[in-house]
């Protein structure tokens, strides 16, 4: 659920949603969503200051809470 949630607000905000791509990586106590986007759109996804990612990361970890979940979001390069 949450994975979908951040490759649709993502594919919201990019020039090239199709290479919008989301893995899912699942720790003992946590989730990690791996977020990879086209070279020229990872500005776009962070945001000046982060002001974007922080926002993406605040509506992840509510949707989380919700379902009794940990999930942080990693940008990777």
């Amino acid at each position: 659920m949450e994975k979908d949630l951040v490759e649709y607000i993502v594919k919201s905000l990019v020039d090239d949603p199709s290479a919008v791509n989301v893995a899912v990586v699942e720790g003992g106590k946590s989730t990690v969503l791996e977020l990879k986007v086209a070279q020229q759109d990872i500005g776009k996804v962070i945001g000046k200051h982060g002001r974007i990612a922080k926002a993406i990361r605040t509506v992840l970890q509510a949707s989380a809470a919700k379902n009794g979940k940990h999930t942080m979001l990693e940008i990777v390069d």
